[in-house]
């Protein structure tokens, strides 16, 4: 067996850029929340970094295991992430934070179990793409079995709740069924029921109602559920072409909630103006182009269980991307989803290296000629 073991260059210079704005902007954001409670200004901003360093180093590692091993142990990765998900929810062993039960504790690292269940949903999927090809491209049955595994999944995220994560499983497992060549029929017919079951789970819960309304009408709920949208913009408004300039920030001085997470963006484009967030999502757009690649040439191969395992975490850093694009621009409700590699969070930034070096993988299997 001849190959070729370099690595996708475009594909890690868009990881490690990511990675590098991500920092400097944790940097910044972070520091006014230190401060304040009584920590050194750097504190998030070194305990991202260990966990920058901690996720290269796995995804280091992962590059050197073949991906066939995840496929032998499809239903694994189901048990690990039903396991945990019911963990999280257990009095004790689970922690809220803003309302919500997503967090595990393991001594001072704490575990985000929704970053868990999109991987393991992406590995268990892939493998029955493959072992149930046919029965996926010609029978409704095929399509509905796995769906109905996720359903489980998504009843205990809602319970959380997590309707974000929820949406990203669904839309990423819906994506790589059609690259599996689901009839078209029925992927328009999932696509509306999913569409349908998101608007009655909205309207029937008080606080979703809230945040719809808040982003439909953010200047008049400015001080109420519209808070949030209506900083963010202000934020961006204030950057411009070419921002105020790094660490200069105000909307970072807790005008801003959640200004090191799920709205870093809006601080970057606050500091870094327009000519920054464009970067960033050319990068994101970099690294989307390189897995969709990395994808296809496994499918034309016909390495199928590497193709689907990088369509689906392709469609997962996507769709993750393009959501908190558009809540932070204002174009889509709050969902509470971080932007991955940039925004804070060490569970986060480590499951999302570890995805990345399995694609980094995929494409060094694809580079050997056998």
């Amino acid at each position: 067996m001849k190959s070729q073991q370099s690595l996708d260059a475009v594909l890690l210079f868009s990881i490690f850029a990511l990675l590098a704005i991500g920092l400097v902007l944790v940097a910044s954001a972070s520091m006014p929340l230190a401060l304040s409670q009584g920590h050194a200004g750097f504190f998030y901003f070194i305990k991202q970094l260990s966990f920058a360093i901690l996720g290269c180093m796995a995804m280091g590692g992962i590059i050197f295991i073949p991906t066939q091993k995840y496929a032998e142990y499809r239903w694994a990765w189901l048990i690990i992430a039903g396991v945990l998900l019911i963990l999280v929810l257990v009095p004790g062993i689970g922690s809220t934070v803003n309302g919500s039960r997503r967090w595990i504790h393991f001594g001072p690292i704490a575990l985000q179990v929704s970053e868990i269940v999109k991987l393991c949903a992406v590995m268990y999927l892939s493998g029955y793409l493959v072992e149930h090809a046919r029965s996926v491209q010609e029978t409704i049955e095929g399509v509905l079995k796995p769906l109905g595994l996720l359903m489980i999944f998504a009843i205990l995220l809602l319970l959380e709740p997590d309707f974000g994560a929820t949406v990203v499983v669904f839309l990423t497992a819906f994506g790589m069924m059609f690259m599996a060549r689901m009839q078209i029929r029925w992927f328009v017919l999932l696509i509306s029921c999913g569409a349908i079951a998101s608007a009655l789970l909205v309207l029937l819960s008080p606080y979703r109602l809230a945040r719809l309304t808040g982003f439909l009408h953010p200047w008049v709920n400015q001080y109420d559920t519209g808070y949030q949208l209506t900083q963010s913009l202000i934020a961006f408004g204030r950057g411009g072409i070419f921002g105020v300039g790094l660490g200069e920030s105000i909307q970072k001085w807790f005008y801003l909630p959640e200004a090191h997470t799920d709205f870093i963006l809006a601080i970057g484009g606050e500091e870094l103006g327009l000519i920054g967030a464009l970067v960033i999502m050319s990068l994101y757009a970099l690294l989307m182009w390189r897995g969709l690649q990395i994808a296809r040439t496994a499918h034309l191969a016909e390495k199928l269980y590497d193709a689907y395992l990088a369509y689906g975490i392709t469609f997962w850093m996507g769709l993750q991307m393009v959501v908190n694009f558009g809540v932070n621009l204002g174009l889509l409700p709050t969902k509470g989803l971080t932007l991955p590699l940039i925004s804070y969070g060490g569970s986060s930034l480590l499951i999302d290296m570890i995805a990345l070096g399995i694609l980094l993988r995929v494409d060094l299997q694809n580079r050997w000629r056998i």
